[in-house]
């Protein structure tokens, strides 16, 4: 009786966010999540883990998502410069590549130190918010034209950077797609963010985050076969939602938590 009064005595003591990390919400099974990187964003849903952006989201979003619970991811994209971030001029034009396919972003030279140094700073400003952990986006530059002679090497070295920096801060760090890679670096990374892999049939390429007791939490643009796609990630281990691409919030669909 005593210790079950010391562990009620310490669960209502014990702030909530760092409960979520005893839990650990990156863990396996992959608990519900939600994605949102555009627009007031919804802290309605049932989920442990929230992904919203580093820059636009204030620090009272942060401080209302851990007040329920909820683990925060903050995002920011490590390998494209993005011409309306409020640290855009601080990027050499030497270190600018090719457009990346989105309005307003070029492929970054990952192998500059001016880059790296950036990033670190994105990533203490992650801490600093009070961001559980981070998704650097954009990882995979090396099988993409960027303009620059990316090599498979460069992209490891780039991508364990990224997660060296953000352990040194005490933050999770997700690897977000690069599947390619995953044997390499599974051991730098916490979790895995993934888009599109039932669409891509990739999910199997997502298993050794799931033997290693490490989420995988996955996003669906496309809206049919929900019910099949569901049976296929819970058998797989993964948590999936089906959203729309620009990530706004405008329809959310989640598959049945995992037991």
């Amino acid at each position: 009786m005593k210790k079950f009064n010391f562990i009620l005595l310490f669960l209502l003591i014990v702030p909530v966010n760092l409960l979520a990390q005893i839990v650990n919400p990156f863990s396996t099974p992959s608990k519900p999540w939600q994605y949102q990187l555009q627009g007031t964003v919804n802290t309605s849903y049932d989920a442990a883990v929230y992904d919203i952006d580093l820059f636009d989201s204030p620090q009272s979003l942060i401080d209302d998502l851990h007040a329920k619970g909820i683990a925060v991811v903050c995002y920011f994209s490590a390998g494209s410069w993005e011409n309306w971030r409020e640290d855009a001029d601080q990027f050499p034009e030497n270190v600018l590549g090719r457009k990346n396919g989105w309005a307003g972003e070029r492929w970054l030279d990952i192998r500059s130190n001016e880059v790296r140094s950036i990033m670190a700073a994105r990533i203490g400003l992650a801490r600093s918010k009070g961001c559980d952990a981070v998704e650097p986006d954009n990882v995979d530059g090396y099988s993409n034209k960027t303009g620059f002679p990316l090599t498979y090497q460069d992209q490891i070295d780039y991508n364990r950077f990224l997660a060296m920096a953000a352990h040194t801060l005490g933050l999770k760090v997700g690897l977000k797609n690069d599947l390619e890679q995953i044997n390499d670096l599974i051991g730098d990374f916490d979790f895995a963010i993934n888009e599109e892999c039932h669409r891509y049939r990739e999910c199997d390429v997502l298993k050794p985050f799931i033997d290693q007791g490490k989420a995988v939490f996955n996003v669906e643009y496309r809206t049919t076969k929900q019910d099949k796609v569901c049976a296929q990630s819970s058998a797989l281990g993964l948590s999936t939602i089906f959203l729309p691409l620009e990530l706004d919030d405008s329809f959310r669909f989640s598959c049945p938590p995992l037991e």
